[in-house]
């Protein structure tokens, strides 16, 4: 499938529905190729703003998708509808997919019995799966070991939940080693697997609202979210008038 993609305040965002990405990362998968996927959004895109290393880790993805209503109306302001693509579903329809395929998997990220209980649920839920490895997210000193421990299981999919940057971070480090794996940041999706966070309901996910269900029921995410949405949305709007010019200009030519 030939990319096609469209740019947010400068970062290319694929534009594809939820079951066009399951069928490339699939494609990649049956192959054997790796892949480096983001899910990006307002905070993620901000923050790399201000640490050209991170910035230079979103732009050298292989995929990535829009995960939150604020990329989906930064790309409907440039004329582009496209659905979002929660990193939660994406990362759990890629382990059904590696299961269906018989494909090693591995986890990295949150606290130990968060990880434990999630790789209970995943394993009640999906018969059949391999995980070949897996570790908490809380080591620092040990990084190199578990560098060498996730090499040695060789998983041909890996999760790691440790929050931007510092997942991406931890999974360039490990790329070039595994050339033939599939790497996605996920950020907390063990806690809601494990079943300490709750998904917002589906009411909310359809309108691509999870993001005031989990302010609703978190407030104190409200002063980083007042932060950088308004901040994000202003940029977005004055994107889109700029592109909409230049393509208002290009078609008078």
């Amino acid at each position: 499938m030939e990319r096609k993609t469209q740019q947010v305040l400068g970062y290319d965002v694929d534009l594809m529905s939820f079951n066009e990405a399951i069928s490339f990362v699939e494609t990649n998968m049956s192959e054997n190729k790796g892949l480096y996927i983001v899910t990006i959004n307002p905070e993620i895109i901000e923050y790399s703003n201000k640490n050209k290393e991170f910035k230079a880790l979103l732009k050298s993805a292989n995929l990535t998708v829009p995960d939150g209503v604020g990329i989906k109306i930064a790309l409907k302001l440039k004329g582009t509808k496209q659905e979002t693509i929660p990193g939660v579903d994406l990362a759990y329809s890629l382990l059904k997919s590696a299961t269906n395929l018989k494909k090693p998997v591995a986890l990295i990220g949150a606290k130990e019995e968060v990880i434990q209980k999630a790789k209970s649920t995943i394993k009640n839920e999906l018969n059949g799966i391999n995980i070949c490895y897996s570790h908490n997210g809380y080591f620092n000193n040990e990084e190199n070991e578990i560098i060498t421990e996730l090499i040695s299981s060789n998983p041909s999919l890996v999760l790691v939940a440790l929050g931007a940057p510092k997942q991406d971070l931890f999974i360039e480090k490990c790329r070039k080693q595994l050339p033939n794996s599939i790497f996605i940041g996920i950020g907390g999706s063990f806690d809601v697997w494990a079943g300490y966070v709750e998904r917002a309901p589906k009411f909310y996910q359809k309108l691509g609202l999870e993001w005031l269900y989990r302010t609703i029921k978190q407030p104190e995410r409200l002063k980083r979210i007042y932060k950088t949405l308004p901040l994000f949305l202003f940029k977005a709007i004055i994107d889109a008038i700029k592109y909409r010019w230049n393509m208002c200009l290009k078609g008078r030519k």
